[in-house]
C-alpha cells in the first residue's frame, strides 16, 4: 500500500488525507499543535458556556463542492443551519440593506431604482451557480466544462468592486456590496476586486452562509471521524521542519505556507520553485476581538439583529478608503470590521442570554497595535448601547492570530494577497499548482486554488493530483 504524510490538520489537509485514504493510501496526518483543525477551531474563549469559532464562522462555498458531494460529511456529525438574514450592511441613522435566500426579497427591499438591477446580476448567476462554483473551486487556469455560465461570472468578477457598485442608485446598495467585496482584502478600485464579493454575494442566495452547528470544529472533527473509518492516522504535537525527517512517504502533502514548504523542503526544493515560493505574497491582517453580550447586538438596522454576519463599515466611500490604506500599510480609523453572529443560527452557542459574537478588523500586516477600542467604537455607532452589553472580551492581535495558526503569516487570514496574479496564478505559475516540483510533493493549503475557505478544495485537488502521480507509476 502507498503511503502519504501530510503536514497540517487544518480542513485542507484533513481534506487531502481523506482523498488520499479513500484512494487506498496509508495516511498520517501531523499537526504540530495539541489540537486539530486550523482555522476551525472552536472553544469558550470569553465566558463559560459561550462557543465561539476562533476563525473560520461562515461556510457558503462547503454546503455543495466536489470534496463534499464525494464525502457527505453530513452523514458524520456535521450539521449546517443557517440565518434568517444571511448578510446584512448598516448605515448611519438606522439605514441599511440585508441579503436574503432570495434574490427576489434581497431585490425589493433595495427600492424601485435597484431593484431590477440586483434582479438581472444575481439571478442568473443564482440559477447557475453549481456550474460557476466548480468552475473556481480549481485552478482557473483550466479548460472550462461550463464556459457560458463561466463568462458571466468572469464579466462581473473581472470588474474593480467600487465600479461595480456603481450599477445601483441607492447608498444602502453600493454599501451592501462593498461590504461583501471587502472580504477579498483588497482596494476596491483594484481589477477583480469584484471577483470574491460576486461569489459570496451569489453563494448567500444559492445556498445562505451557513454555520457548522456546535462550532467551526465539528466541520474537521467530521473528517477526523470519516479519515479513521479508513485507516488513517492524526498526530499531534508534532513539528515538522525538515521532510528528511520523515523517511521516505510516496506521498507528502504539505498544509502550510509557501515559505514554510521551502523551508521544510530546503535544498530539495527545485530553485525556480523556491523562489516562487519565498515571493508569494501575504496580504492584509485581521484583529480579532470575541465579545460576550448580554442581549446580542442592538443594531439600529433591525434586520442586522437577525443577520448571521453584520458588515460594519460605513458607506462604500468610506470602506473604499479604509482598505485602500490599510493595503498600503496604513491603519485607518475607521476600519472594515466583519460581525460574526453565529449564534442567530446555531441559537445553543448561547447562555442564559449572553451571546458570543466574533468581530474582525482589517488592519495592515503585520500591525502591532490594539484595535479592540476601534472596533467597540464602530460597532456602537451603529448599534447605541452595545457597549453597556458587553459582559467579556478577548483580543487577539495580528501576531497571536499568526501563532494560533502559522499559515496566517502577519495576521492574513486568508493565506495570500488576492491580487489579480495570485487570484489566477497562485502560490506559483505552473500548469500544476499543487505540485512542489518534487515527484510525489504537494502544496494543499489556502495559499493554492482555489484559495481561502473551509471548503477543503485546496486538499482535495492536490490529492486527487497526488492519486494520479501514483496511477501514472
Amino acid at each position: 500500500m502507498p503511503s502519504a504524510i501530510i503536514v497540517g490538520s487544518g480542513p485542507n489537509g484533513l481534506a487531502a488525507a481523506l482523498t488520499l485514504a479513500a484512494g487506498g493510501v496509508d495516511v498520517t496526518v501531523l499537526e504540530a499543535s495539541d489540537s486539530i483543525g486550523g482555522g476551525t477551531r472552536s472553544g469558550e474563549l470569553t465566558l463559560p458556556g459561550l462557543l465561539h469559532d476562533h476563525c473560520s464562522g461562515f461556510h457558503p462555498l462547503a454546503v455543495d463542492t466536489g470534496f463534499s458531494r464525494q464525502f457527505g460529511l453530513e452523514n458524520h456529525g456535521l450539521r449546517w443551519s443557517l440565518p434568517e438574514v444571511q448578510y446584512s450592511h448598516p448605515l448611519d441613522g438606522g439605514r441599511g440593506a440585508s441579503v436574503w435566500r432570495s434574490v427576489d426579497r434581497t431585490a425589493g427591499e433595495l427600492g424601485d431604482d435597484d431593484n431590477e438591477s440586483y434582479r438581472r446580476m444575481f439571478g442568473p448567476l443564482t440559477r447557475r451557480f453549481p456550474q460557476i462554483v466548480d468552475e473556481f473551486l480549481q485552478p482557473l487556469v483550466h479548460v472550462p466544462g461550463h464556459p457560458v455560465p463561466l463568462a458571466r461570472f468572469g464579466l462581473y468578477a473581472a470588474l474593480p468592486a467600487a465600479l461595480l457598485a456603481r450599477r445601483w442608485e441607492s447608498e444602502e446598495a453600493r454599501a451592501l456590496f462593498a461590504g461583501v467585496a471587502a472580504h477579498s482584502f483588497r482596494p476596491l478600485w483594484s481589477v477583480m476586486s469584484s471577483a470574491i464579493g460576486v461569489a459570496l454575494g451569489t453563494a448567500a442566495h444559492r445556498y445562505g452562509w451557513p454555520v457548522a452547528a456546535g462550532g467551526s470544529s465539528t466541520i474537521t472533527t467530521a473528517m477526523a471521524t470519516r479519515l479513521a473509518e479508513y485507516g488513517g492516522r492524526i498526530e499531534t504535537g508534532v513539528s515538522v521542519r525538515d521532510h528528511r525527517e520523515l523517511g521516505r512517504p510516496d506521498l507528502l502533502l504539505l498544509n502550510t505556507s509557501p515559505s514554510a514548504a521551502a523551508d521544510i523542503l530546503g535544498d530539495d526544493l527545485p530553485p525556480r520553485v523556491g523562489r516562487a515560493y519565498r515571493r508569494f505574497r501575504h496580504g492584509p491582517a485581521a484583529f480579532q476581538v470575541a465579545f460576550a453580550v448580554e442581549g446580542g447586538i442592538p443594531w439600529a438596522h433591525e434586520p442586522s439583529r437577525r443577520a448571521g454576519t453584520v458588515h460594519v463599515g460605513g458607506a462604500l466611500p468610506e470602506i473604499a478608503d479604509a482598505e485602500r490604506r490599510v493595503v498600503r500599510g496604513e491603519m485607518p480609523e475607521r476600519p472594515f470590521i466583519l460581525v460574526g453572529q453565529q449564534s442567530v443560527a446555531d441559537p445553543d452557542r448561547a447562555k442564559d442570554g449572553v451571546h458570543p459574537v466574533d468581530a474582525y478588523a482589517h488592519v495592515p500586516a503585520g500591525w502591532t497595535g490594539d484595535a479592540t477600542r476601534t472596533i467597540i467604537d464602530q460597532i456602537e455607532r451603529f448599534a447605541p448601547g452595545f457597549r453597556d452589553r458587553i459582559r467579556s472580551t478577548r483580543s487577539l492581535s495580528t501576531r497571536q492570530i499568526e501563532q494560533y495558526d502559522p499559515n496566517f503569516v502577519g495576521g492574513d487570514i486568508v493565506t495570500g494577497a488576492n491580487t489579480p496574479f495570485q487570484l489566477v496564478f497562485r502560490p506559483r505559475v505552473a500548469l500544476n499548482p499543487y505540485s512542489a516540483g518534487i515527484p510525489g510533493v504537494y502544496l494543499c493549503s489556502a495559499a493554492a486554488p482555489p484559495g481561502a475557505g473551509a471548503h477543503g478544495m485546496a486538499g482535495w485537488n492536490a490529492a486527487r493530483s497526488a492519486l494520479a502521480y501514483l496511477g501514472s507509476l
